[in-house]
Order: structure tokens, then sequence, then C-alpha cells
């Protein structure tokens, strides 16, 4: 009888849902990776977006609609970001738990200071995003921000490890404070860029160097060749550091830019996973940084 008894409590500890990890479901690798860093191995982590791929230009796929049937949680760029498959992904889950206004939707961009909201903007501006720039994760200050926001939702959801998901938290701010006073010891401050995309704007403004052009014409619309003209006559009189680009934009009339013009061009990392030693947000951030001494 002993021997049932011992053997059916086994069972109710192992059958229990309050051992099973939360399967938290991501658009972006850094969301992954903000959320492996409060969730640890409470959670398991599912990204729908690879590194290398536009985030501007995804489809939905039938794989991320069964990932996000499986779900407890997801957790997105937000800023209209994902506008062109994340709704549809949630539509066609039927999945209760992640719809909007429920615990398990969570748009990370909730916990941000946004800049460059264009409430009048239209068609014709190109891919602009209305809600602000949406590229926030290249933004120390605003990751604490999400950490915290993300920590938060964890344990509303799963209040039986909320003290981890604290701890884990505090962990991570610790770590960030101390990579903030490395970080600003960087050679950047004062510098001048021309970018391929709005995509280093929140960085500019929190380690104040200045992004003073733009290959792209309007925001997802390639130069037309005088407007390309136009820019390296300004760039000759305002001799920017470098240009920077990232993977996906690095062929678009950036050669030519550096033939005519004589100034260097970077591939910055964008994302976690984008090289092979870019292995959390933190390592990204560092290499963002090398990238721009």
């Amino acid at each position: 009888m002993r021997k049932l008894l011992m053997i059916f409590i086994i069972f109710c500890l192992y059958s229990t849902p309050a051992l099973a990890k939360l399967n938290v479901v991501t658009t972006l690798p850094w969301i992954g990776s903000i959320a492996y860093s409060i969730g640890g191995d409470k959670i398991k982590v599912t990204v729908l977006v690879k590194a290398n791929q536009d985030p501007h230009s995804i489809e939905a796929k039938p794989s991320m609609i069964l990932a996000a049937r499986k779900a407890d949680i997801i957790m997105y760029n937000g800023l209209d970001l994902e506008i062109g498959y994340l709704p549809l992904l949630i539509e066609s889950s039927r999945n209760p738990k992640i719809q909007p206004g429920r615990p398990g939707n969570l748009d990370c961009s909730n916990f941000v200071e946004v800049i460059e909201k264009n409430a009048a903007s239209d068609r014709s501006m190109g891919d602009v995003h209305p809600l602000g720039n949406p590229h926030y994760h290249i933004s120390p200050k605003n990751m604490g921000r999400v950490a915290k926001g993300i920590a938060k939702t964890l344990s509303g959801i799963d209040p039986e490890n909320a003290q981890i998901f604290e701890k884990n938290l505090a962990l991570f701010n610790e770590k960030l404070k101390k990579k903030q006073n490395e970080w600003a010891s960087k050679n950047i401050r004062g510098k001048k860029f021309v970018s391929y995309h709005k995509y280093f704007e929140y960085l500019a403004s929190e380690y104040n160097f200045r992004i003073i052009g733009y290959v792209e014409q309007k925001p997802g619309i390639p130069p037309s060749a005088a407007y390309i003209e136009a820019l390296i006559d300004t760039m000759k009189k305002t001799k920017p550091d470098s240009i920077l680009t990232i993977e996906y934009y690095c062929n678009n009339g950036i050669d030519l830019l550096t033939k005519r013009t004589g100034v260097k061009s970077i591939i910055v990392p964008h994302e976690v996973g984008s090289t092979s030693n870019i292995n959390d947000w933190f390592t990204l951030m560092d290499a963002v940084f090398k990238s721009l001494e």
C-alpha cells in the first residue's frame, strides 16, 4: 500500500501544471533573449523570426500559427512592426490566452519611451510607423523598462515563480547598470553618421552621437539616382565618420556612396543571433558599441 501511495504522489507531482514551463512565444530574437533572462528555466522560449530576416517584411506561416496556438504568452515588439503578420497569427491560433487584452498578449513597446510618433503620416511618406520608431531594442535605457514589464507579466501568469522572476530581474538590472557604465566610456560621443534606415535614433539620443542623413529616400523606399547625388554632396560637406547599415540593407547603394565620398561603411549587428558570438541582448549591444567606436 505504501508503495502504491508513493507512486501516486510522484505521479501527481510530475503531472501538476505548476511544474510545467510557461510556453513563451516571441516574435523577435531580442525579445526571446530578454524573456529568457527573466524567466530562466521556468519558461520555454520559441522565437518566430530569424535574426537575418527583415522584420518589416515577414509573412505568416503555418508553423508560426501552430506555435501561437500552443503559447501561454506571446511577446512582441509592437509599434506596428509586426502588423503584416502578427494579427493573423493571433486570430488564426484560436488561442484565448493570447488574444488582445488578455494577460498572455504582451506588447513590449508599452514599457518604452517612444520617439518619432507621427499621427499625420500616410503611405506617401514611405514605410512610416505612426506609433513611433519601433527599433527601441538598440537602447539600454529602454531594455531596463522592458525587462521589468516582462517580469511583472510572467509573475502575473505564474505567481508561484514570481520570486524567481524578480530575482532574475534584479540580476539583469545589476548587469545592465555595469554595462551602461562600460558603454558610456566608448568613444562615440559627438560622432556623425549617415544611416541607411532609422535604426539607431534611440541609441544616438542616449549616447550623444548624431545621425545627419539617411541612404533611404523615405523609410522603406530605395533612393533614386538624384537623391543619391544630393546625399553625396551633403556628405562631402558634413564629413560623417561612417555610413551605418545592417545586414539586410548592406547592398542597397552603399558601395557607391563609399566610393564617391571616401566614407567607410559599417555593417552594425542588429539582432541577437546576427553573428555566431551574439547570443543574448548584452553581447548584441557590446557588438553595436564596438562597431561605432
